[in-house]
């Protein structure tokens, strides 16, 4: 190894005389900046000899010289330590930093963000888009299965473990969080928890109110009433895919599905969603209250209310937000059309639709 390693110093040699420079020039370029503009990754494969990678490198062109680097990392006697895996490349990286980057083993890290409340198929589906996973997905899980966070990954991971990685955290989020629980709540098991808390994360992405929608639902059961959660509904409606493109009607509470609860007592059989850790808390320490009704306040959140009059006096003041919100936005509209200049050389009824068009606008407000 040793007289391996001389050889390629001699080569060194003769390199520098072939060039008309110097060992230490030599060098110089073997250290010196690299051609890299910007990051890249590249993705060095199992079992590719040192030739293939200089090779590699030149093309994608994070080195400027193979033969260089060849006999850089050949007389720095690293050949047999250059490692696979995927790889990012700072910007002017030297021959030499690249090779201590493929010697190092440090792979390129790469992430995905699962948010609270995606149904497991929504998760299946940002999976299967995801860069550098390998594998099929042969069943997508039940939904509250999965818990909501950012997870790292390697080029090569398959879509499989990072579903068991989501599975394992659900369970230690679980194991540790039930035990804690409140007393005098109506879950029998931790899933029952899990289903509670998937409706709340799709009822409110506002920390501070999770407890207190939680409160409400658990009030509702209390009192055997309909949870009337809308988003029960969507899920019914998109057979659990959660993704739904237009508003709810009213006859859309009306479907008899086991997941509407609307039309049935009690929980859903199951999950409508990967809730998040903190709405798993929410359902077990929820906050104090007599409150069996909320609607949304305009600004995100909501109102809530303990009984069902106070509530009408609530949605009489969402629905004027609403439709003064309307009528801020018909205004703004309106006023662009005013301000829309009419050129020289078009005909008179340019003028004429132009004010049918701003006086149909003006006759709904």
């Amino acid at each position: 190894m040793r007289r391996t390693a001389i050889l390629y110093i001699l080569l060194f040699f003769i390199l520098t005389s072939l060039i008309g420079g110097s060992v230490f020039s030599t060098y110089e370029f073997f250290i010196a900046e690299g051609p890299l503009t910007e990051r890249k990754e590249v993705m060095i494969e199992k079992g590719m000899p040192l030739r293939k990678i200089a090779s590699l490198l030149k093309k994608e062109g994070v080195i400027n010289s193979p033969a260089i680097f060849t006999l850089g990392v050949r007389a720095s006697n690293k050949a047999g330590s250059l490692k696979a895996g995927e790889y990012s490349i700072p910007r002017r990286a030297s021959a030499k930093m690249v090779m201590d980057i493929l010697t190092g083993g440090q792979t390129y890290i790469r992430r995905i963000t699962i948010r609270e409340g995606l149904t497991s198929y929504q998760i299946v589906e940002l999976l299967n888009k995801a860069d550098g996973l390998q594998g099929e997905i042969s069943e997508i899980p039940p939904n509250g299965t999965l818990l909501p966070e950012t997870y790292y990954y390697s080029f090569g991971d398959t879509k499989a473990q990072l579903i068991q990685r989501m599975q394992n955290a659900m369970n230690r989020t679980l194991n540790e969080l039930w035990p804690q629980r409140a007393s005098d709540l109506p879950f029998k098991t931790p899933q029952e928890a899990v289903i509670l808390a998937s409706i709340v994360e799709k009822e409110t992405s506002i920390h501070a109110e999770r407890n207190h929608v939680a409160s409400v639902f658990l009030n509702r059961l209390a009192q055997n009433m309909r949870l009337q959660s809308d988003p029960t509904v969507i899920y019914a409606l998109t057979d659990g895919t959660g993704v739904f493109k237009r508003k709810l009607w009213s006859n859309d509470l009306k479907v008899q599905h086991p997941y509407n609860t609307y039309v049935i007592y009690g929980l859903p059989p199951g999950a409508i969603s990967n809730p998040g850790r903190a709405s798993i808390e929410a359902v077990l320490h929820p906050f104090i209250s007599d409150d069996l009704f909320f609607v949304a306040d305009g600004t995100g959140g909501h109102i809530f209310a303990s009984t069902y009059k106070e509530h009408l006096e609530n949605v009489r003041e969402w629905r004027q937000i609403k439709n003064n919100s309307q009528i801020r936005r018909q205004k703004r509209q309106i006023k662009k059309i005013q301000n829309i200049p009419i050129p020289p050389d078009l005909p008179p009824s340019y003028q004429l639709e132009k004010d049918i068009s701003q006086n149909v606008i003006e006759k709904t407000l």
